[in-house]
């Protein structure tokens, strides 16, 4: 008898794959011999590649956004003869369902939206009251229909003492003092992100108080991470890392400071303490998932408006959230 497999169509954001992992680790405490793949981004390969529950990560052969039926269907049709079980379809839209529909898998759960109809045959309503976070909903698509997640497992993306050496070596960085990473991106827009400032005024604060300070981030955080090393003794790393050694920097930091992001999940995910700062998002929303976070919210009146940019102009949901308390923070636990 061919082992059962499931078919996960993953997310095409960082922090969502890391938080999927919630549902493969439920997957796999429920069915431990169920086998696990996922269809996913090229880019998320080194996030994927530390998480034990899958088997196998199948490259999607679309970028994010593009409908591309032809190459969904080739994809959909060479999954066939793996004979998948079940296939559980992540993203809420029309083109995610259509790899499992092309691959013949006979069950295919999603939640309703985007007229889906026929493509999944196992949809599920979302109810945001009881399903009010990403994680949940991401859990309550391998459970049976109607059960709510009573406990959400946190994702924990695994680094080695040698895996941590490596990636410090390439980037040439001692480990004279204790490293702090900062994190000054956020792919959504200006209304998620810590002003520059003060970003630079805690670096140097965190450098008089002992740690070196590593800024991380992709190449579009690049001029950030310039801003914040110009005024500081941080040691700007955006767009000089993949995202494999970025994982692995983390783990080896004593604490991470991040706006609301992937590599927030991320710094999460492999088990530092992480300071989060969240302006028009929510952290009831999108929380790290650790028992090591501080969350820094200031709740305003006007929070959270989930808008790229302040519709007020004058972003107080960040601007008020002071360098100093963070400083003290970190200190704090060390």
């Amino acid at each position: 008898m061919a082992t059962p497999a499931i078919l996960v169509i993953g997310p095409s954001w960082i922090g969502d794959m890391v938080m999927a992992q919630s549902l493969f680790m439920t997957l796999k405490r429920r069915r431990p011999e169920v086998m696990i793949d996922v269809v996913a981004p090229a880019w998320s390969l080194p996030v994927i590649a530390r998480m034990p529950e899958i088997r196998e990560a199948i490259v999607s052969p679309t970028e994010h956004g593009e409908f591309a039926l032809g190459k969904r269907r080739r994809l959909g049709q060479s999954l066939r003869e793996r004979h998948y079980q079940q296939s559980i379809v992540l993203p809420r839209s029309f083109k995610a369902a259509l790899v499992p529909w092309f691959a013949k898998v006979p069950l295919r759960t999603g939640f309703r939206g985007e007229m889906r109809y026929g493509f999944l045959n196992d949809i599920r309503d979302l109810d945001k009251r009881v399903l009010d976070q990403t994680v949940k909903r991401f859990v309550a698509l391998g459970l049976d229909r109607g059960e709510v997640p009573k406990a959400v497992p946190f994702p924990v993306l695994h680094s080695s003492t040698l895996q941590q050496e490596k990636a410090r070596a390439e980037l040439a960085l001692n480990d004279e003092r204790p490293a702090v990473a900062l994190m000054p991106g956020a792919e959504y827009g200006p209304a998620k992100c810590w002003p520059l400032t003060h970003f630079a005024e805690l670096a140097v604060g965190l450098d008089k108080a002992g740690f070196a300070v590593w800024i991380l981030g992709s190449g579009k955080d690049r001029a950030a991470g310039d801003h914040i090393a110009a005024s500081s003794p941080a040691i700007n790393l955006c767009g000089r890392t993949g995202l494999e050694q970025a994982i692995d920097l983390l783990a080896y930091c004593s604490h991470a400071v991040s706006n609301d992001s992937g590599l927030m999940h991320v710094a999460a995910a492999v088990g530092i303490p992480v300071v989060a700062i969240y302006g028009s998002t929510s952290p009831g929303f999108t929380p790290p998932l650790t028992s090591k976070a501080a969350i820094q919210y200031r709740g305003l009146e006007c929070s959270p408006c989930f808008r790229r940019e302040c519709p007020l102009g004058h972003l107080r949901c960040l601007t008020e959230i002071q360098p100093a308390t963070i400083l003290a923070v970190i200190k704090g636990d060390s």
